[in-house]
């Protein structure tokens, strides 16, 4: 255990993964009520204007643009994977499977990021990864054939599956760019920007994709879905997805790691699926069953086996 894993380090981390498992379970209560890019739209716009008096400082003085447009591209990239890409998949999954479902593929994230160093950024696993790796993939296909190996040869995936599978890539390809950063985000090339400020322009960039996704999935639905704006229910679920998992989890989950490192921290991220079975027996009637446990086990015996030296 890392010296600097004290009680209040250990609470921070654990604020992310209870906000990622309300996140998924919300996206499922909403599911059929609203869109889901749709709704992927809304939670980020009310989150950009919640963080704005935080960080507007960025988006301020003529010099504080400029240093944001010099690096559209970048930014684009970010905002497109982790806001416009990650969550908009997230809530499409939701749509057919469930949060527990969700959480637990979206646990298979670290294999992801392995096969993307290793593609992109010529970073070799170690044999133990590789043996993590298999393993957080057997939960992962544990969850897939719902316990049940004789149907592995008759794998029929829901679109859900595969919605979550690419969000789980989507993360991978994100978190890469914010671990190895183009040389304009690096060093001392990187703009002087306080967290608030680097999450809003993420934000910012992230709407113009999610926006125009929302759009798209408007124009071209069968049954384009509309929020119910005036359900009190909806907005108080709004709210929270705008405050928890996208602000008050992000800065959480940072101050966390810099205590720590991303090592010790990958083990409270696996605490999420954990969260969602609570939540869904709580809410949604949908009780864990014996595959999501051995699931879980092999997501995070993985994770454990990744992180050794």
């Amino acid at each position: 255990m890392s010296s600097g894993l004290t009680l209040r380090v250990a609470l921070l981390l654990t604020v992310p993964p209870m906000m990622w498992a309300g996140n998924a379970l919300v996206g499922r209560l909403l599911a059929g009520s609203v869109a889901p890019l749709q709704l992927n739209a809304m939670r980020w716009a009310l989150a950009a204007l919640v963080l704005l008096p935080l960080g507007w400082r960025v988006l301020g003085s003529g010099p504080r643009r400029a240093e944001v447009l010099a690096r559209w591209r970048q930014l684009a990239l970010l905002g497109g994977l982790g806001v416009g890409a990650y969550n908009a998949l997230q809530y499409l999954a939701l749509t057919t499977s469930t949060p527990i479902n969700v959480t637990l593929i979206a646990s298979s994230t670290p294999l992801w990021m392995m096969l993307v160093g290793m593609l992109f950024y010529r970073e070799h696993p170690r044999p133990m990864q590789w043996a993590g790796a298999a393993l957080s993939a057997l939960g992962v296909l544990t969850v897939l054939v719902r316990g049940e190996p004789a149907q592995i040869g008759n794998l029929r995936l829901v679109a859900g599956d595969l919605w979550m599978l690419l969000a789980a890539l989507s993360w991978a390809l994100y978190s890469w760019q914010l671990a190895r950063p183009p040389a304009a985000l690096r060093g001392n090339q990187r703009p002087v920007w306080t967290w608030a400020e680097f999450l809003l322009v993420q934000m910012l960039f992230g709407l113009l994709w999610a926006g125009s996704a929302a759009g798209l999935e408007a124009a071209v639905a069968a049954v384009p879905v509309p929020p119910p704006l005036s359900s009190v229910a909806f907005w108080i679920a709004l709210v929270f997805l705008a405050l928890g998992p996208s602000i008050a989890a992000y800065r959480c989950w940072g101050l966390g790691v810099a205590a720590v490192g991303p090592a010790v921290a990958g083990f409270f991220a696996n605490l999420t699926p954990l969260f969602a079975a609570l939540l869904s027996t709580l809410w949604l009637g949908e009780p864990p069953r014996l595959f999501h446990a051995l699931a879980f086990a092999c997501i995070v015996g993985g994770i454990w086996l990744s992180s050794r030296r």
